[in-house]
């Protein structure tokens, strides 16, 4: 006899799968939906051109079980050579999520290089919190990725 669970069997196990996840975090993060780091956002645009700038699929990587799109063959080859300068601090989670020992999505909008690393936040508001001490934040979410257990 075939089962079929119900919307609220369904909505139940997301809802263990989601609290799992805030116990332990990818390496990189990812959507639900893709594999792409950054959300396909080229990562070495933001220190080369000082702004976001789409990724395209012609110039893809395989880095850290996430796929890395860059704008140019220039841009894939500057990561490919030294990637953990380019990749986002705390696998692209929000790095005042992650001050607070938590994890939530670091969206390719809301960004800064500071002391020459890349951090991304949740949204606009979150931001503006962080920048204002980002020293602290930093100081704290460092200590937080280090103990998390990234699968």
């Amino acid at each position: 006899m075939k089962k079929i669970f119900s919307l609220f069997q369904v909505i139940a196990l997301m809802s263990f799968a989601l609290f799992q996840s805030a116990n332990a975090a990818d390496a990189v993060y990812t959507s639900y939906f893709s594999d792409k780091a950054a959300g396909g956002y080229d990562v070495v645009a933001y220190f080369t051109e000082n702004k976001p700038v789409e990724g395209s699929s012609k110039y893809q990587l395989e880095y850290n079980g996430a796929d890395w799109y860059f704008s140019s063959a220039e841009h894939l080859a500057l990561f490919k050579n030294n990637p953990e300068k380019y990749a986002p601090q705390y696998g692209g989670y929000c790095a005042w999520a992650m001050a607070g020992n938590d994890t939530a999505p670091g969206k390719p909008a809301f960004w800064t290089v500071y002391n020459d690393k890349l951090y991304l936040n949740y949204d606009q508001s979150i931001q503006d919190t962080w920048v204002a001490d980002k020293d602290g934040f930093i100081k704290k979410a460092d200590l937080n990725w280090s103990k998390l257990d990234k699968e």
